[in-house]
C-alpha cells in the first residue's frame, strides 16, 4: 500500500454519465490513470480484455477472492461478479499516478472506507430516474428483463449519493466535466 497515493472514485447507477466524465478527465489529466476493473461478464460490442476490463472466468474470479486479491468486489447481478484487483492499484501507483475509478456505487463505497483520506469520492447524479431510464433504453444494448433490473438497481444507488464526498449533478454534461476536473485538480494538487 502506497501511504502517498490517491485514488479518485467516480460512481453513479448505470446511465447517469459518470463513464463519458472519466474519459473527459483521462484526456485532459495525464497524471490520471484508469483502473481496468475485473469481470465475469462477457465483452460487450468492441470491448478489449485489458484495456476496458480485464475478463476472467467465473471459476478464476472466485479463485482470486479466496487468495484475497481483490481490494472490492461484489456480484452486481446475478452471477456476475466485478472487482478491483490489489495489483492494479499498486500497478498505476508505482507509475507515480493518480488512480481513477469508473465503478459502480457500492463499489465505490467499499474503496472510500478501505482507502479513507488518499481517495475522493464522487457520486454523478443524473438530473432524474426519469431520465436515466430513457438514457439507458436509448442504449439499446439490453434485453427487458435486463434494464428492469437496471432501473431496480438504479432507484437504490441514487439513495447512497449522501454518503460519498461530493455530489456532481450532470444535468448539463459540459458543465459536469468542467466541475469534475476542478474537483480532482484541487484534490491532487
Amino acid at each position: 500500500m502506497n501511504p502517498n497515493g490517491k485514488l479518485i472514485i467516480f460512481s453513479a447507477p448505470s446511465g447517469a454519465g459518470k463513464t463519458t466524465i472519466v474519459h473527459h478527465l483521462l484526456g485532459k489529466m495525464p497524471e490520471l490513470e484508469f483502473s481496468i476493473s475485473a469481470t465475469t461478464r462477457q465483452a460487450r460490442g468492441d470491448e478489449e480484455d485489458g484495456k476496458d476490463y480485464y475478463f476472467i472466468s467465473l471459476a478464476e474470479f472466485t479463485h482470486r477472492i479466496a487468495k484475497k486479491q481483490f481490494v472490492e468486489f461484489e456480484e452486481v447481478y446475478t452471477g456476475t461478479f466485478y472487482g478491483t484487483l490489489r495489483a492494479e492499484i499498486e500497478r498505476i501507483w508505482a507509475k507515480g499516478k493518480t488512480v481513477i475509478f469508473d465503478i459502480d456505487v457500492e463499489g465505490g463505497m467499499h474503496l472510500k472506507r478501505k482507502y479513507d483520506g488518499q481517495a475522493l469520492a464522487i457520486f454523478v447524479q443524473p438530473p432524474s430516474l426519469e431520465v436515466l431510464i430513457e438514457r439507458l433504453t436509448g442504449r439499446g444494448t439490453d434485453s427487458e428483463e435486463k434494464l428492469k433490473e437496471r432501473f431496480a438497481k438504479a432507484e437504490k444507488e441514487l439513495k447512497y449519493a449522501p454518503q460519498f464526498d461530493i455530489i456532481l449533478k450532470n444535468y448539463d454534461l459540459e458543465t459536469a466535466c468542467k466541475e469534475a476536473r476542478e474537483l480532482v485538480s484541487n484534490f491532487i494538487r
